[in-house]
């Protein structure tokens, strides 16, 4: 069976595999709790232990375990496996390469750092992003380390748009600084919107502070075809505006002029 654990961190979902384990535990313990995580709309942060009273998994149950890491799989922000048998931890080590999140094997009495660990993932997405539709202008503001889920989210956001209007007039991303990527599936994810999306975009306003605002314009130059331009972070409308190029000046002047 399996039991929900109680004396964690608020947001964070975590079950307990005791005797067999079948498919009725997956549907009627586990997937309740991973919906209601998801109904606030926060990245899911999943502790599963499986300890000595482990006896094994119901053919039901191994199928149901699949069904259920491929229908949730982009809603998890991290994952620990806290056990001591050795099949479950390779098997977790070697399933962690093609996770969207971080994944990390812990041993029976290291259970309160699996919780601590999980703890400190962030809930909230690593991107906020907002359309501004008479722009044409997508705002991207960095906020934690980045994950496959938040490049997901974002083309979520711009292909519909892509698809309506040929290309975004420009991008403006907005950070006091880089916090990097949660793992290598996220620095990929990364790398393939990009090359999805970039002949796609005229002009990609850089509102960011430090080192990063004076190298990335000269970066962008070689790997995407739009215009690359850096404003300090403080400077976020002027960003927006230079975006927005043209469309953005004929209503501005149009609106002093009513």
């Amino acid at each position: 069976m399996l039991e929900k654990l109680t004396d964690v961190p608020e947001g964070v979902v975590a079950v307990r595999a005791v005797g067999m384990v079948s498919r009725e535990d997956y549907e009627k313990v586990l997937e309740p709790l991973i919906d209601e995580a998801r109904s606030g709309g926060h990245r899911i942060r999943f502790l599963y232990q499986v300890g000595p009273e482990f006896e094994g998994f119901t053919p039901g149950a191994a199928w149901e375990d699949a069904k259920v890491g491929l229908r949730y799989l982009r809603s998890f922000a991290a994952c620990a496996v806290v056990t001591d048998r050795d099949w479950i931890r390779d098997s977790t080590r070697i399933a962690s390469f093609f996770m969207p999140c971080p994944v990390r094997v812990f041993s029976d009495q290291d259970l309160s750092k699996a919780i601590e660990w999980l703890g400190a993932i962030p809930r909230e997405p690593g991107l906020a992003h907002r359309l501004l539709p008479e722009d044409g202008v997508l705002v991207v503001e960095v906020k934690h380390a980045l994950s496959a889920q938040d490049f997901d989210a974002l083309a979520m956001a711009v292909d519909p748009w892509i698809e309506s209007h040929g290309e975004l007039q420009g991008v403006v991303i907005h950070a006091h600084g880089f916090p990097g990527w949660e793992n290598l599936v996220g620095l990929i994810r990364h790398i393939q919107f990009v090359r999805a999306h970039h002949t796609k975009v005229k002009r990609i306003a850089l509102a960011v502070d430090g080192k990063l605002a004076a190298l990335a314009p000269r970066i962008g130059e070689h790997f995407v075809r739009a215009e690359v331009r850096a404003f300090p972070s403080d400077q976020l409308d002027s960003a927006v505006a230079w975006a927005a190029g043209d469309g953005h000046a004929a209503r501005s002047t149009a609106h002093e002029a009513s």
